[in-house]
Parts: structure tokens; C-alpha cells; sequence
């Protein structure tokens, strides 16, 4: 499976992949590490990533970025209000109350919603750790902000299915940032915990998180931010700085021009990187608009006195993370800063006087996301094989549930009064599940909502669950359980409901008729339940306390019921036993804003469309710049390298034709279809291969012939020589590999006087395959008569045994037990004839030594 970690920020994104020697960053096309994360509608195909910042000056209109401020939000959030004026596209209001963007594509006006770009943005940095990898790549882990609400989760969700997606977490950024600082530490403290605040300042947000650290594990005490105070607010003040100031000098009114307005804003981003290093910088726009070019200056000083209102908001997330963690500053042990818009020297001066102590910028300062949740991903997954670390995440808003009271639950006669109950408080952990109990005679709905909306600008109610309909066998209300999920991607939803109906038994049952064991499902819940108006707890509770803000509701971790529970009657009291029944109920969802099922698998199809049109456009592009490649590079050869191979008539055609299909690739043939260009490439190619051949032909010619003609004058000597290793080869047998080298040296001799006598333009007689072929030809015949094996000489005693030593040898079979094994194998005997080994050469022959020897 994948390892993959997509940290997609507002300005560019980061994709960072698990390899078996740690975790990599990869390149995208123009091999930067970073790709921007815009999406440029064009009139034949989209321009994403690298091609989409490349085309955005040409065409602003249509450029869509900073999708990261768009997705899961209303139309009418301030934030996003205050966001649009400074987008050079359109966004619109739609229907449901969300932005819908306008862009032109394939020659017609195009409505996009921001979760389809994301998913856009997505599906290109799939395709660049797809390159990478040179696998699929479908399970991954994506950085989100902490400040993300519910919707905005669901949203980029929705966006990774769009792409093909399958995230296996949706993480906090500074919980990723914490990830990739912490598991490589090998001095992190047993008991005492080191706590580090990490600030992360990036193009559009600031956020600020504390993490306390032990050996293997890290715990996020804390988070807090500030979601528009970033990188990009610098570049504001610094153009609406030079704006005014051009305008005045200049009168040239940037706001009127889109174009002109980009170009600044790119101009003053520069700026304040230059800034960043140097105590002053000058900015210079060559023809920024109306064919004025444009001078400015501006001092370090001057920039932070007038960027003094978005430093003086640095503070406030710093002093809210510090209280929310309840620590002091001493207690802060380091400070860690990350982020793009971290690198602004005032920044830094406000967070060394806060925390009296220097900032340290040990990790990188843009792919420490991208690393942080590639480690994720390799963490959830199978594949690799990751040190135990153990990440304690905590939610950073309050959830609670409410529904409408009934009868008994409330008092004084207000029978439809809204009940709520803290379900998830801010810092619970995630993952985490709550178990609440209802009383209810027939269906009923339960709202998610978060308790406190005052730092998100958004609606407080998330979703709508419908539980029921069900029918409960008795006349009085029912007991219904309803299972509350906080899931890994900060997700809430009721996850399922349970209607629980006690049963007495009216057969005693005692140890005895048991047997020992009885299986009987058991609730968590005492049998004698605690009436509605009171609370009940679950156990196994995650909570130190049990919250039951409202009557009727109980919160916890739930034991497990899936299989009945075994359980030990040993009782010697006769009682009747309760048997609880257990029936699951339907449960309906309904998220506000969020796209229905049928929705996003539309955008799936479309986006599959889309990304086929950009494919079919690229292909064409490739084939038109073959056949532009192949006009320039044939008329350059034809007049260098082919001149002698082509008749001066047939140059002057095919230089005319070449020329004439250049006109055409210039005119009516710039925009044709794929299919054209392939025509027109082996048109072209019918006229100009045949030359290239005769000049491949020349050049291989010489080569091959030296190669036929050494192989030929190696049998030829082998076979003439007089070297003891070819005596056993019959006489006739090596005439006949002469007369092969002969035959073949006649026939080449012939073929090449013909090529010789024949000018270099004309096809060629001798082809290099032609020889080649005759080569191996040769080789096939000679070689089995020239390396035939010498044959085995046979044993057989042809002197008599006068010699001691030769009767020893020849008694040597009589002596061992092998004769009848020698005599009645002929090969055996023939191939140890040749090469006698001495007498200590094996095992078998000693002894056989030995015994003659004593005999």
C-alpha cells in the first residue's frame, strides 16, 4: 500500500512519501519541492500545480488559488468576505448558501465549487508521489488546520474522493509538526515531560500548539490560533503600501487592472523575503501597467511600522495556548517555529520576548507537514515497520447533542423544551466514543452542535440524526442506547443506536442446572436502571468524570457487545434472570452544507472527465512538437550530415515539403487534433527515413564488416593450426570449416564490391543485418566441429604388469570391492583413465592402498 503525506497549504502544497530509509520529500515536474496549489481553466485543458502558476499572469481571471480559505465555508463568513476582495476570479453565492467559483473553460463559463478544486489541487500531488513511487497511490494521511471545522473536515474528505483518495487520517498541521520533532529524539525523558511550543506561521494562518513529550509518545496539551494572520497579510501591507504610493507618483490605479494587481503583490511578496535578510530593499516592476515602469524603496523599520497592527495580534493565540495548557513560561522548555510567514524578523522578536528565550529552527521550516504526516500515514499502516511512538491528539472544540424533551424527562408541563448535554468537551482525545441512554416511545431526532461558536464564525448546529422508526414490545418507553463517535479525522456523528428490552425469565436457574456456564447477554447497565430522570454512566469511561448535563443521558466508553457475553452463574439462590434484548435501530444523517453522496460521485465522474480532456491535450502537444522537432531536425541534417546521401533534386523537394509543413504548424495546423499531427509526422517520415537509413547503413557498415571478417579469420586459423588441442579433429571435418570461411569471404567480398562501386544516395546492397546474419550463419556451422570435446581415452592394459607400482594399480580394483561396479561401467572406467588422481585423493582409494600393501 502507499505511504503518503499531502500537505496542501493556501499558497503550495508538499507531498512527502515513506521509503525503507526514512521519509523523503519528492519533486514534482520542474523538480522544486514545493508546488503551488493553483488550478488554471484554459480553453483546451486545465493547467495544474507548476503549469498553473506559469499560466497565471496570462490568465488571472480563470488562476483559482487559495482554495484553503474557500472550502466548508458559508458565503456570507466575514473571513471569506474580507478574502474575495483580493481574489482576482469570481465567487459567487450559491443557492445552498456556499461559494460557487467562475471560471471559463473549453470556451463556455464553468461553475466550480472550492471542494472540486481541492479536489483538483489533490489529484495532481497524487500524481506527482505516483511518479515518484512509480506505484498507485490511494491511502495517504492529509494536514488540515486545527481551526478546521466540522464542515471544512468533511469537505476535504469529500475532495480526496474526488481525486481517488483514501485518507487513513485527517491530522492537525501542528500535530504533524510535533510527529516528525519528536520520534527521532533518543534522549526524550521517562518521567519528567518536556514540553515545546510550536508556532507555525504560514501564508494565510497563524497556529500555535504545546506538546509534552516522554520517552514514546507525545500528549498536545494545548491549541490555539488565529486563522488570518499569516505570510500573505505582510504581502498586504505591503501592497496597498505601494499602491497609494504608485498611485500618487505614477497615477496608475492598480485596482483596475488584474493583471497589474498579481504582478504587484508578486513584486511585494519578493520584497518582503528581501526584507527579511537586509535592512532595506528596492522594488522594480518593469511596465506594471499603462507602459509605466515602477520604482520603489522601502527600509526594514518602515515595513514593521507599518505592519505594527498584525504584529500586535501575534500575542493573543501565544497567551491562549500558555493558559489552556496550564503552563507557565519557565515550564515551556523550547520553542519551535515553522511555517513560510515565520521567517519575518519582528515575528520572531515578539516570540523570543514572550517565552524569554530564543525560538530554534531545527526542523524545516515547509516540509515539516508533509513529513509529519507521511510518519502518520507509515504509522497506520502495515508496510513499514515504524519506532513505537504513541500520539495523543486532543479535539480543539466543545461538541454537544441535543434534543427535544418528552413527557416525564422535563418538568413543569414544558414537555417540547431543547435538552443538551456536553458530549465531547475541548481537549477530549481523539479518537473517542460516548454512549448516551434516551427513554423514547417511538422515533426520534438528535442534533450535533458545537457548544461555543464564538471563535468560528460558523452555524453552532453541525448535523441531524434521525433514530427510528422502532417498536418496543412493552407499552412504556423504551430504553435506546445511541453511540456518539469522535472520529481520527475530528469527525462527529452518531454512530449507531441500540434499543434495549429486558426480559424476566420464568425458569430458575440454579449452578446445578447450568452446568457451570450459561451464555446470557449482559448490559453494562444494572438491571434495577436508574429512573429516566437521573443520569447513568457507561463503563470503561475515557473521562475522568462523568458529564450528564441533561436528564436522561450518560457518557462514556462503551464495553463491546457484538458477541454475547460469558458469564459464571454461580449462585445458590434460586432468582429469576433478566435477558436483555437487543435490537438496532436506523439511524438517519443529515449534515448541513455538506454534498450529498449523489453529489460527490457526480464530481468524481466530472473530474475523471477532465483530467481525460487534459490527458488527450497533452498527448497532442506531444505529438505537435514531435513533428515541429522533426522539421527542424531533418532540414539541419539534410544540408550537414545527409548531404551525400541524397540527390540534390530530392534535398530541394524534401526541404520545400519541410518548410511547407512548418507554414502549416504556424498557421491553420497550431490547433489540430492528435490525429493530425500523427498523419502529418508519417508523411514526412515516408520522405526522410529511407535517407536515414542509407546514413545509419554507412555508418554501422564498417563496423559489422570488421566483426564478419575476424570471425571468419579465427576458424580459418583454427582450423590451419597445428596446436595439439585440434588433433582429435578429423581432417575432413576442418576442410570443411575452410571451405565455409571461404564461401563466406566470396560472398561478402562480392557484396561489397557491388556497395563500393554504387555513390552513397543510392540504396545500399549490403545491409549490416545482411551481415550479421551471415555471420551468425558461420558461426552455427564451425563452432560445434572447432570446440568438439576430445574423447576419452579407454582403459586397457597394453604392457605387461612388470613394474611393482603398475600391479599395485592394477591389483587396486581387485582389492577394493568395485570391480564388478568397474567392469560393468564402461564411462566410469573411460573417464577416470584420463586423469589418475594420487593416491590420497579420496577416502576409498587409501584403503585400497592400504589393504594391497598388507596382503
Amino acid at each position: 500500500m502507499s505511504v503518503v503525506g499531502f500537505d496542501f497549504g493556501n499558497e503550495s502544497c508538499i507531498v512527502a512519501v515513506a521509503r525503507q530509509r526514512g521519509i523523503d520529500v519528492v519533486l514534482n515536474d520542474e523538480s522544486k519541492r514545493e508546488t503551488p496549489a493553483i488550478v488554471c481553466f484554459g480553453d483546451k485543458q486545465r493547467f495544474i500545480g507548476t503549469a498553473g502558476a506559469a499560466s497565471t499572469m496570462m490568465n488571472p481571471k480563470n488562476s483559482i488559488s487559495q482554495i484553503k480559505r474557500l472550502v466548508g465555508r458559508q458565503f456570507s463568513d466575514p473571513e471569506l468576505q474580507r478574502d474575495l476582495k483580493s481574489l482576482p476570479f469570481l465567487v459567487t453565492e450559491a443557492p445552498d448558501g456556499f461559494p460557487v467559483i467562475h471560471a471559463r473553460y473549453l470556451g463556455e463559463t464553468r461553475t466550480f465549487t472550492p471542494t472540486q478544486v481541492l479536489g483538483m489541487v489533490l489529484s495532481n500531488l497524487k500524481g506527482i508521489a505516483e511518479k515518484n513511487l512509480n506505484a498507485a497511490v490511494v491511502d495517504c494521511c492529509i494536514g488540515i488546520p486545527v481551526y478546521f471545522t466540522d464542515l471544512q473536515r468533511r469537505a476535504v474528505l469529500d475532495a480526496a474522493t474526488i481525486a481517488g483518495l483514501h485518507p487513513l487520517r485527517l491530522m492537525h498541521e501542528t500535530t504533524a509538526t510535533a510527529l516528525a520533532y519528536g520520534i527521532y529524539k533518543t534522549d526524550l525523558p521517562e518521567n519528567d515531560q518536556l514540553n515545546v511550543a510550536f508556532v507555525d506561521i504560514g501564508h494565510a494562518s497563524m497556529q500555535v500548539c504545546i506538546a509534552g513529550f516522554k520517552k514514546g509518545q507525545l500528549k498536545i496539551l494545548a491549541h490555539s490560533f488565529d486563522r488570518s494572520l499569516g505570510g500573505r497579510d505582510f504581502d498586504e501591507v505591503l501592497f496597498q503600501h505601494f499602491a497609494a504610493k504608485f498611485k500618487e507618483e505614477y497615477k496608475i490605479d492598480v485596482f483596475q487592472n488584474a493583471r497589474a494587481c498579481l504582478r504587484l503583490r508578486a513584486g511585494c511578496e519578493k520584497l518582503k523575503k528581501m526584507l527579511s535578510a537586509n535592512p532595506e530593499a528596492p522594488l522594480n516592476i518593469e511596465c506594471l501597467m499603462d507602459e509605466k515602469d515602477v520604482r520603489g524603496y522601502i527600509k526594514r523599520d518602515e515595513f514593521e511600522q507599518i505592519s505594527v497592527p498584525i504584529l500586535e495580534r501575534v500575542k493573543k493565540p501565544l497567551e491562549k495556548a500558555l493558559a489552556e495548557a496550564g503552563l507557565t513560561i519557565e515550564n515551556v522548555h523550547m520553542v519551535e517555529v515553522v511555517g513560510s510567514g515565520s521567517r519575518v524578523p519582528a515575528v520572531i522578536k515578539i516570540l523570543t520576548d514572550f517565552f524569554k528565550k530564543e525560538p530554534r529552527r531545527t526542523m524545516n521550516a515547509s516540509e515539516c507537514v508533509a513529513r509529519g504526516c507521511a510518519l502518520e500515514c507509515a504509522i497506520l499502516s502495515p508496510t513499514f515497520k515504524v519506532r513505537e511512538f504513541q500520539v495523543n491528539e486532543n479535539f480543539p472544540f466543545s461538541i454537544a447533542l441535543s434534543w427535544k424533551g418528552s413527557g416525564p424527562d422535563v418538568h413543569n408541563g414544558a414537555q417540547d423544551s431543547q435538552l443538551s448535554t456536553l458530549v465531547f468537551p475541548k481537549g477530549n482525545p481523539i479518537p473517542s466514543v460516548k454512549a448516551l441512554t434516551f427513554y423514547r416511545s417511538g422515533t426520534f431526532s438528535v442534533d450535533v452542535q458545537y457548544a461555543d461558536v464564538s471563535e468560528l464564525q460558523t452555524p453552532p448546529k453541525i448535523s441531524t440524526y434521525t433514530i427510528g422508526p422502532f417498536q418496543s414490545t412493552k407499552s412504556e418507553r423504551a430504553k435506546v442506547k445511541v453511540k456518539a463517535r469522535l472520529n481520527l479525522h475530528g469527525i462527529v456523528s452518531i454512530e449507531s443506536a441500540t434499543l434495549l428490552e429486558e426480559e424476566e425469565l420464568d425458569v430458575p436457574v440454579s449452578r446445578e442446572q447450568a452446568g457451570g456456564n450459561t451464555k446470557m447477554e449482559s448490559d453494562d447497565v444494572p438491571s434495577d436502571a436508574a429512573p429516566p430522570s437521573s443520569s447513568e454512566a457507561d463503563v470503561n469511561m475515557l473521562d475522568a468524570k462523568a458529564t450528564a448535563d441533561a436528564p436522561g443521558a450518560e457518557n462514556g466508553v462503551p464495553e463491546t457487545r457484538d458477541k454475547p457475553v460469558e458469564m459464571d452463574t454461580d449462585t445458590k439462590v434460586e432468582a429469576p434472570k433478566k435477558k436483555v434484548k437487543r435490537t438496532n435501530i436506523p439511524v438517519a444523517e443529515l449534515v448541513y452544507g455538506a454534498l450529498a453522496p449523489v453529489d460527490v460521485q457526480k464530481a468524481v465522474e466530472k473530474e475523471f472527465e477532465m483530467a481525460l480532456q487534459d490527458r488527450v491535450m497533452e498527448e497532442t502537444k506531444d505529438k505537435k512538437n514531435a513533428v515541429e522537432a522533426y522539421v527542424y531536425d531533418l532540414r539541419n541534417k539534410l544540408s550537414d550530415k545527409y548531404q551525400e546521401f541524397v540527390t540534390a533534386p530530392e534535398r530541394d523537394d524534401f526541404t520545400a515539403k519541410l518548410q511547407e509543413v512548418e507554414d502549416w504548424l504556424y498557421e491553420e495546423g497550431e490547433d489540430e487534433t492528435k490525429g493530425v499531427y500523427i498523419a502529418k509526422l508519417e508523411e514526412l517520415k515516408k520522405q526522410g527515413d529511407p535517407i536515414e537509413e542509407r546514413y545509419k547503413e554507412h555508418m554501422l557498415r564498417g563496423t559489422v564488416i570488421d566483426q564478419f571478417i575476424y570471425c571468419i579469420n579465427s576458424y580459418r586459423e583454427a582450423a590451419m593450426s597445428n596446436d595439439p588441442k585440434f588433433d582429435h579433429i578429423d581432417i575432413s571435418e576442418k576442410q570443411k570449416v575452410l571451405n565455409e570461411c571461404v564461401e563466406a569471404e566470396a560472398w561478402l567480398r562480392e557484396k561489397k564490391q557491388h556497395q563500393d562501386s554504387l555513390p552513397k544516395y543510392a540504396n545500399p546492397v549490403l545491409l549490416s543485418a545482411d551481415v550479421r546474419r551471415k555471420a551468425e550463419a558461420v558461426d552455427r556451422f564451425c563452432k560445434p566441429i572447432m570446440t568438439k570435446p576430445r574423447p576419452a581415452k579407454p582403459v586397457a592394459p597394453e604392457t605387461p604388469p612388470t613394474a611393482p607400482p603398475q600391479s599395485s594399480e592394477q591389483q587396486q580394483p581387485e582389492a577394493g570391492d568395485s570391480n564388478s561396479n568397474a567392469n560393468a561401467s564402461p564411462n566410469r572406467n573411460a573417464a577416470g583413465a584420463g586423469d589418475v588422481p594420487p593416491p590420497a585423493a579420496t577416502e576409498p582409494m587409501e584403503t585400497d592402498k592400504s589393504e594391497t600393501s598388507s596382503a
